[in-house]
């Protein structure tokens, strides 16, 4: 069943890497954090899907080849998946504008890995990254169609928000999509 929702998104901002407060996971050998040398379509849509299908993320699938594929090619852009024994638990997009503004795009877990403080480290990782990089300012956005806990995290983690903005959407209410945001 479809139905109309109304949506708050939430833009949020650190302007100096001192906001960040940090919170890592320190004592699990399995976990690791690796850039995407080289993305390709096929790895974008699945991690799209496989983090986003339970929160609408469903936009993108109405993107054609050529669109999915500007995407990953973009300068300034970079993938980075955090995987636990080898599976991946999580990832995140960054990409810097040409005023070295970093903007997290796209952020989270695979629902597997919910509930391990998973997205505190990966997020504080994101952070430390754009930061060391040279970001001048670092910023996401959020929504109310978002995992509860993710706007408590970014604002924990240092993010200010600085803009709220509502919208309408559509959702498609039972089991998750084939696809994914």
């Amino acid at each position: 069943m479809t139905r109309t929702v109304t949506v708050t998104r939430t833009y949020l901002q650190m302007t100096d890497p001192a906001q960040l407060v940090g919170s890592v996971v320190e004592d699990d050998p399995l976990l690791r954090l690796a850039r995407v040398p080289v993305m390709s379509v096929p790895l974008a849509q699945r991690l799209y899907r496989d983090v986003g299908a339970a929160y609408h993320w469903v936009d993108r699938w109405q993107w054609s080849p050529a669109a999915w594929q500007a995407w990953v090619e973009r300068p300034g852009f970079g993938t980075w998946i955090l995987s636990h024994d080898g599976e991946v638990a999580g990832f995140f997009d960054l990409h810097w504008d040409e005023a070295g503004a970093c903007e997290i795009e796209l952020f989270g877990l695979v629902p597997r890995f919910h509930g391990r403080g998973l997205g505190k480290h990966l997020l504080t990782r994101a952070c430390e990254i754009a930061w060391t990089i040279g970001a001048s300012r670092v910023w996401l956005h959020t929504c109310t169609l978002d995992d509860p806990k993710a706007l408590p995290n970014y604002r924990a983690r240092g993010f200010v928000p600085y803009r709220t903005e509502e919208y309408e959407t559509d959702v498609v209410d039972g089991p998750t999509l084939s696809h994914g945001r």
